[in-house]
């Protein structure tokens, strides 16, 4: 028989998530604030729910796709949350990008109720989720993992185990710091590069050719050189990810001076109005600080 799956959280990474789990045999029950973000699920067979308690009752492992710390500790603390309806000896599993020290506290509050508790951020975006190859970083008890890892192979390609409560957070962390600070590199090359003349197509090209390729040249990059700023994540997505990263080191005292740089870039961005757009547009932000003084 089947595991019985709950999935909180049906944005645009969610979704298809749990339709990854449908589409792999799983039973499944479902919630997420806006109704219409369940009737997709519903019309693949999900069961449509009425709180995060409800979604998770009768299940053995729960899942949440949601956006913020305190949204988590809502949807899994609240006073309808799934440890309302979580039965003992079921696993919670976290798949967004949160505090590692909130997910330490909320996994210790879930296991004096006798719930289980994975953290197991994803890196992939949209297209990742869709296509179910998300990389995905776990955090908790290796057997619990094994329990869950067929579950997680819907949806991912890589699953590693990066240690305890809280790991894969922090990992998800080291992604992020990887990922937008050399999206930050990418921005001031090819703003460099237009300014100098040279045609950013012909500058992408060649650094896909060499040392400098890599997937974020390859995507991100690629937008910057065509200007194209739809969102594959939102960029206020992953501001908030740099934030969480900054709040971390300040508590741990880690000196993280590029990402306190790459923030602040962030921060122009979302102050000027990019927050629903893509990331790769901070190379607007780069070349309007290279722009000349108007006529007076």
């Amino acid at each position: 028989m089947p595991l019985q799956v709950g999935f909180i959280g049906l944005g645009a990474m969610g979704r298809p998530m749990a339709l990854n789990l449908i589409k792999g045999g799983y039973p499944l029950r479902v919630y997420g604030r806006r109704p219409e973000t369940m009737a997709p699920l519903s019309e693949a067979g999900a069961v449509a729910c009425d709180s995060p308690g409800d979604a998770a009752r009768g299940c053995d492992v729960v899942f949440t796709m949601v956006t913020t710390t305190q949204d988590v500790i809502e949807v899994v603390l609240g006073e309808r949350g799934v440890i309302t309806g979580a039965k003992p000896g079921s696993v919670a599993v976290d798949m967004g990008t949160i505090s590692p020290a909130a997910t330490r506290k909320i996994a210790a509050r879930l296991s004096e109720a006798g719930i289980e508790a994975l953290d197991a951020p994803v890196s992939g975006g949209a297209i990742g989720a869709v296509n179910g190859t998300l990389s995905i970083m776990v955090g908790g008890k290796a057997e619990t993992l094994a329990r869950v890892r067929p579950l997680f192979s819907c949806m991912g390609k890589s699953i590693v185990h990066v240690g305890p409560s809280g790991a894969g957070q922090v990992t998800k962390a080291c992604n992020q710091v990887v990922m937008l600070t050399t999206l930050l590199g990418l921005a001031e090359a090819f703003g460099f590069a237009r300014k100098t003349g040279l045609d950013p197509g012909k500058a992408y090209e060649s650094l896909s050719g060499g040392i400098a390729e890599c997937r974020i040249l390859e995507v991100l990059g690629k937008r910057m050189v065509e200007r194209n700023y739809v969102p594959g994540i939102e960029a206020r997505l992953h501001y908030k990810d740099l934030q969480i990263v900054l709040e971390e080191a300040h508590t741990l005292g880690v000196a993280m001076p590029a990402t306190a740089l790459v923030t602040q870039i962030f921060n122009a961005l979302i102050g000027r109005g990019g927050g629903s757009e893509d990331s790769s547009q901070l190379a607007e932000i780069i070349e309007s600080l290279s722009q000349g003084r108007p006529q007076r």
